[in-house]
C-alpha cells in the first residue's frame, strides 16, 4: 500500500526503551523500538524521532529544593540524548544511518541541528533521531517535537503512547471512557485533553501539521497511520476531516 504521508515526525516516550515500571535503558526494548523504525523507513518514509527522558529521569519531578527548574530540565534534556544515542547504535545495527541531532552541543556525541541539513539527512535515506528538547528549560518534549515537526517539513506528527487513541477521560481509570476517532487542534486545547501541553498543539495548528495519537505496541499501527488509515489512532487536525 502506498504512503499517504511521506515525511514523518515521530514522538514517543522514553518508556518506549525501557521494560514497564523500571527507570533504565532497557536493550530489549531499544530493539523493539528499533524494529519500528526501520519498518517505517523500510516502507519509504523519511523518518524523524523525538524521544522522552522518563524511564531515565523527569526534570519537571525534581525541581525544587536544591534544585532548580533550570537544572532539571537541563537534565531532562540530557536524558532524552542519552536515549536516542541508544537508538542510534540499534539503528545503525540494523544498517540504517542514524544521525542524533541536538540544539546545543555534546562533544562529539551529536551533531549540531540545522533545518537544512536534518532536511538533507533526510532526502538522503538517513533516520534522525531529533534530541535535547528545545534546547530551553521550561518546554516538554512534545513541544521540541511540535517544532522540530515544523522544521523539517513534516506530513504529519505521530504520537505514539501507551494506548490507542484521545479519550474522553483515564481508559485506564475509567471504561467508560470514550474514544475520539478524530478531534480538531480547538477542540483539544477547549476540553483540555492533555494529548500534548498546549503550546505543541498550537504549533501543530499554526503549521497544519495533522498529529495522530496511535498506541506505540499494537503492531502495524504508526505503519497504518502513515498509509493513511483513518481506522488507526485519533486523528487530529484543523476541521476534523481527513486528509486536510
Amino acid at each position: 500500500m502506498a504512503l499517504k504521508y511521506r515525511r514523518l515526525l515521530l514522538k514517543a516516550g522514553g518508556e518506549s526503551l525501557s521494560s514497564p515500571g523500571a527507570t533504565c535503558i532497557d536493550v530489549e526494548a531499544v530493539e523493539k523500538t528499533a524494529d519500528l523504525f526501520v519498518s517505517l523507513h523500510d516502507l519509504g518514509a523519511e523518518v524523524g524521532g523525538v524521544l522522552g527522558g522518563g524511564n531515565i529521569l523527569r526534570g519537571g519531578t525534581l525541581a525544587g529544593g536544591t534544585l532548580t527548574r533550570t537544572t532539571a530540565d537541563a537534565m531532562g534534556m540530557l536524558a532524552t540524548v542519552m536515549n536516542a544515542l541508544a537508538l542510534g547504535d540499534a539503528l545503525k545495527a540494523r544498517g540504517k544511518d542514524a544521525r542524533v541531532l541536538t540544539p546545543f552541543q555534546v562533544g562529539g556525541f551529536t551533531e549540531l541541528f540545522s533545518a537544512s541539513a536534518a532536511r538533507r539527512y533526510l532526502e538522503a535515506g538517513c533516520i534522525l533521531l531529533l534530541a535535547g528538547g528545545t534546547g530551553n528549560p521550561y518546554f516538554t518534549t512534545d513541544t521540541g517535537a511540535a517544532m522540530y515537526a515544523a522544521e523539517i517539513e513534516a506530513e504529519i506528527l505521530v504520537k505514539a503512547t501507551k494506548v490507542d487513541g484521545v479519550y474522553s477521560d483515564d481508559p485506564m481509570v475509567n471504561p467508560d471512557a470514550i474514544r475520539y476517532n478524530t478531534l480538531t487542534y480547538r477542540e483539544v486545547i477547549e476540553r483540555n485533553l492533555g494529548v500534548m501541553d498546549i503550546t505543541a498543539v498550537t504549533l501543530c495548528m499554526e503549521n497544519r501539521i495533522p498529529v495522530v495519537v496511535c498506541n506505540l505496541w499494537q503492531e502495524g499501527a504508526v505503519e497504518a497511520v502513515v498509509q493513511g488509515n483513518l481506522e488507526t489512532g485519533t486523528w487530529i487536525g484543523s476541521n476534523g476531516s481527513f486528509p486536510e
